[in-house]
């Protein structure tokens, strides 16, 4: 049996160095691997949950559709919308009502925003919450189950839901019978985990990140802008606790690393490691950055890849779902 793995991403803003690091390159060499089925899914009513603008949400749909073609996403996979796959949603209907209330209750985001409000003594815990909020964890299930794709590549922090999803496919077979494939989550390498210019770990919720396809003057802006200590030019620095470090090994070779290593022990200026760390990510992305700008510039052909992707899909998410139907005892009386 192949393996199915399955990367969804929202549409919250064009992809920024983190989510290329950490999430695109290694979901496209996995994508190449033998006896492998990827499903790449733009999560663009995943994104409802906190963006009301729809211009915005449109927006963010062409950039990162053009992001993960100009950085190598080929044929191998499955690219697709998942407003393009209803399918997902009545599955998650179909999944709501067999998913415990106290299974959501338990969702670190949800609980959060309930901790919040106790921390500031609203009376009302639930303030801000809405049901697309609450129930994220069952759409984000359906996602996955619609396909019976069974390794799903996360972050630490999306670790809860790829457990919740679980649960919910165990909960299901009890009741109807082995439907669903129970998947596994990939955990990706903390090393490829890198920080804003803040410091952070870099994410649109800190508003810290460098975009992946920025021009040359804004990236250097960007880079000069990234959080440092207040040694002194020929003073040695700590490398192992650098922002600027911890970026360039993610881009680097391994004797690049090293060099750039030895000058923090020499007492490298602040301005010079930025300046060798702008050099090398200008290099880097210069192609892919290329890339981008020729593609986003051709929406039609864009619209169509997705398009010839949903045809593709939603040929696996029709059968599967004419099963769960069946099992659940939806289908034709005669």
């Amino acid at each position: 049996m192949k393996d199915k793995i399955l990367t969804g991403v929202t549409t919250t803003g064009v992809p920024h160095l983190g989510n290329y690091v950490g999430a695109m390159l290694p979901a496209i060499k996995a994508s190449k691997y033998e006896n492998t089925e990827s499903f790449f899914l733009i999560a663009d009513y995943h994104s409802l949950v906190k963006n009301k603008e729809a211009k915005k949400i449109k927006d963010s749909t062409l950039e990162i559709a053009a992001s993960w073609l100009a950085v190598g996403l080929d044929d191998n996979s499955l690219f697709y919308r998942q407003s393009d796959i209803p399918e997902i949603m009545e599955l998650n209907w179909i999944l709501s009502c067999s998913t415990a209330k106290g299974l959501m209750n338990r969702a670190h985001a949800y609980k959060s925003l309930i901790n919040q409000n106790q921390d500031l003594d609203d009376r009302d815990v639930d303030k801000g919450i809405n049901m697309g909020l609450y129930c994220y964890p069952i759409l984000m299930a359906a996602d996955i189950l619609i396909f019976n794709a069974n390794k799903i590549p996360v972050g630490k922090d999306q670790l809860q839901h790829i457990e919740m999803t679980r649960d919910i496919a165990n909960r299901f077979n009890y009741h109807y019978g082995d439907i669903f494939e129970l998947p596994q989550a990939i955990l990706g390498d903390q090393n490829s985990i890198i920080p804003g210019i803040d410091g952070r770990k870099m994410s649109k919720s800190y508003s810290n990140t460098i975009p992946l396809f920025i021009d040359e003057k804004r990236l250097k802006k960007l880079v000069m802008r990234i959080k440092t200590d207040s040694k002194e030019p020929g003073e040695p620095k700590d490398y192992s606790s650098s922002n600027l470090f911890s970026i360039f090994k993610s881009f680097a070779r391994q004797e690049e690393v090293s060099d750039y290593k030895e000058k923090f022990k020499n007492g490298i200026s602040w301005g010079d490691a930025k300046n060798i760390l702008f050099d090398h990510l200008n290099d880097h992305l210069k192609g892919y950055r290329e890339n981008y700008n020729k593609i986003i510039r051709d929406k039609g052909c864009i619209e169509n890849i997705l398009k010839e992707g949903s045809i593709k899909a939603r040929e696996i998410s029709t059968k599967n779902l004419e099963k769960i139907r069946s099992a659940i005892g939806i289908k034709k009386i005669s």
